[in-house]
């Protein structure tokens, strides 16, 4: 069985913030597939049903955010499930609106829903991190966070949500990289990767500890004569000058 809890604040006040992109994406993955009605158990509203032949479990708890480990962590104990189990999807300031990431395990990066999460389920569960933006000041950080969803934000905020839901068997499948892809393409971008080391054209990697420019200055360099006319010009020229 798998757990999907989508964080957020309860009642009607919060539903339009930002901080309750969880809330909405597990709304939008209940309208597209069969589960059942929701229903209130666990300090949560919680509907059952199946994505990909396994069985899911939809959660929003409605203990306010930063309880929200208490909700997820008593529906884990009482299915006896690990933290493997747990797909969190939550709101994330430092992504660009309409970028999605997805990993296991990490820190919380400030967020206390997911400082719950952490307390009462364990560390190593699935994050799924949704792009909300940053004001760019720390002092408007509270009220971007719980403020609403500005008109202009549909453009990306439905597409998002629609080919979240329209993919979620990618979740139980644990295909995370496709999920990611298939997002990224429908906003118009691309999947980006941590990678330590990035590949020249030729496959090659490029060495590691050189800035961009050390790295075009060594890769573009043209080669020079070492003897000959030309050569003896040009030492009388610059010298022999290192870098």
């Amino acid at each position: 069985m798998l757990i999907i809890a989508g964080l957020g604040n309860p009642g009607g006040k919060y539903a339009g913030n930002r901080h309750n992109i969880g809330f909405m994406a597990v709304d939008a993955i209940h309208r597209r597939h069969s589960f059942s009605p929701w229903s209130k158990k666990f300090k949560a509203e919680i509907a059952e049903g199946e994505l990909g032949g396994e069985k899911v479990l939809l959660i929003k708890p409605q203990t306010y955010m930063n309880l929200s480990g208490e909700a997820v962590g008593e529906a884990m104990r009482f299915y006896k499930l690990q933290p493997a189990d747990l797909v969190a999807i939550y709101d994330e300031l430092d992504l660009s609106p309409g970028k999605a990431r997805l990993k296991t395990g990490g820190g919380h990066g400030g967020h206390n829903g997911i400082r719950s999460l952490d307390a009462h389920c364990g560390k190593e569960y699935r994050r799924l991190r949704l792009g909300i933006g940053h004001p760019g000041i720390k002092e408007m950080v509270q009220n971007h966070v719980l403020g609403d969803f500005a008109k202009a934000d549909k453009d990306w905020l439905e597409p998002l949500l629609d080919t979240l839901a329209d993919n979620a068997e990618m979740l139980v499948r644990k295909e995370d990289s496709q999920l990611m892809n298939k997002i990224a393409l429908v906003l118009g971008g691309k999947a980006e990767e941590e990678k330590p080391r990035k590949e020249g054209k030729d496959g090659e990697k490029k060495p590691a500890g050189q800035s961009h420019i050390r790295q075009a200055r060594s890769s573009n360099q043209p080669k020079l004569p070492a003897t000959g006319p030309m050569a003896e010009m040009l030492k009388k020229m610059f010298g022999n000058k290192g870098e």
